[in-house]
């Protein structure tokens, strides 16, 4: 089933999962920005502390992952984000506010806490929506928010810091969350038969083809068999690995080129945001054709190992070139986003929907974990070595081993329908 069934769904709801996502992106990466300016010296933190404050909105995000995805499932997905916006903005703003490291400290793990149920709780708002035959392009339409907010973001916030300093880059990027809570609970609508702006005919076809593609679906009685399924662990493990690398390259590319010769802040805006423009086209192309062959694994490994032999290059190459260093973390940075529109569909595809959207949320609070490990070691060894090249092998290595664990835990396409049973197996 293609996408003609009720097309407004994808103008409706996609813009609007988009800007969400990208609001909730933009108020946990400008962190990286605020500690390359002048807020590591105004709050008197060290580059230890700096690792650890980078970090610690993981660990938050990691425990709170599948109570809120939980949530989403059993009561409203609409109503937790809307309360989450709410809190991450006045969090974000207070950012700008707060004159010592120790307040700064628990507005980071906080800012984990209510950001955490986001990204587990919009795909299983998705999966909802779209189709199997829909679902890798509709899920990259929501993750484009985070290459695409990094894009801008890189280069506003290298101009507001320059032109009203640190604390009114928070505050004045933390407010639109606020305001679009309010825009969020209008348009969105927690399931098709909850839509007013939808035809009874439209309502039906839609359901009926979700309900078909759960039939071919092997049931799985709850939470604690989904979470010991063979899949559903290697997954975990893959997309902590994954984000190790993804994060490390976040949290710590403005502080890279920052330290490059004769850089200034708008020009590490600029150059920061050169590699999401790589990003969001990798993510276009390789979820469509995922879609188009219903082959998931096939648009992930492969981008995977990409990146990690371009952190690899810029290993080896040092700081004996800048500019071909530069270009490899930039083909990393691409290469790292590719993948997530069809990685995020794997769980649908291969789980009920009575456990997939807490599965979904365990596999990524694992990419919470592997966030907070590699936004501290990167930082940590980037300290520890007065360079970057150890992190950029640490990324590396990272990626690989995700890129081997995709293969060993997706072993076959299923088609549409009729996913293996042996994928389901403890």
């Amino acid at each position: 089933m293609d996408n003609t069934i009720a097309k407004s769904r994808w103008y409706r709801l996609l813009p609007v999962a988009f800007v969400t996502y990208s609001l909730a992106y933009l108020d946990r990466a400008n962190f990286g920005f605020g500690a390359a300016s002048g807020m590591a010296t105004d709050l008197q933190i060290t580059h230890a502390m700096s690792s650890l404050l980078g970090s610690l909105f993981f660990l938050g995000y990691f425990f709170f992952q599948v109570p809120g995805a939980i949530y989403a499932e059993k009561k409203s997905a609409k109503q937790l984000i809307f309360w989450s916006l709410i809190l991450w903005g006045g969090l974000a703003m207070a950012t700008g506010i707060i004159s010592n490291v120790t307040l700064l400290i628990g507005i980071r793990f906080a800012l984990g806490v209510v950001e955490s149920a986001v990204m587990p709780s919009m795909l299983l708002f998705l999966s909802r929506w779209f189709t199997k035959a829909e679902r890798s392009q509709a899920n990259t339409f929501l993750i484009l928010g985070n290459p695409a907010t990094i894009l801008w973001m890189s280069v506003l916030s290298g101009y507001l810091i320059q032109a009203v300093g640190w604390r009114w880059m928070f505050i004045l990027e933390g407010f639109p969350a606020i305001v679009w809570a309010f825009f969020w609970w209008r348009l969105v609508d927690d399931s098709p038969q909850d839509a007013d702006w939808l035809t009874s005919e439209e309502k039906r076809a839609l359901e009926e083809q979700l309900q078909k593609e759960q039939q071919g679906i092997k049931p799985v009685k709850n939470y604690a068999e989904a979470f010991k399924s063979r899949v559903v662990l290697l997954l975990s493990l893959q997309y902590a690995l994954w984000s190790i690398g993804v994060y490390g390259f976040v949290m710590w590319l403005p502080s890279i080129i920052n330290a490059a010769p004769n850089m200034t802040i708008v020009k590490t805006g600029w150059l920061s945001a050169i590699p999401y423009v790589l990003a969001i086209i990798g993510m276009l192309s390789a979820s469509y054709y995922s879609d188009k062959t219903l082959n998931r694994k096939a648009f992930v490994w492969p981008f995977l190992l990409i990146g990690a032999f371009a952190f690899y290059g810029s290993y080896l190459i040092g700081t004996t070139n800048f500019w071909l260093s530069f270009a490899l973390l930039v083909v990393a940075g691409g290469a790292m986003y590719a993948p997530y529109g069809p990685f995020f569909a794997i769980i649908p595809d291969l789980l009920p929907k009575n456990v997939a959207g807490g599965a979904m949320a365990l596999i990524n609070s694992f990419g919470a974990l592997g966030s907070f490990i590699g936004s501290y070691i990167v930082g940590y060894l980037n300290d520890a070595t007065n360079g970057f090249g150890m992190s950029y092998l640490f990324m590396a290595g990272s990626l690989l081993l995700s890129a081997v664990i995709t293969l060993l835990a997706v072993r076959k396409p299923t088609a549409v329908g009729l996913p293996k049973q042996k994928e389901l197996s403890s």
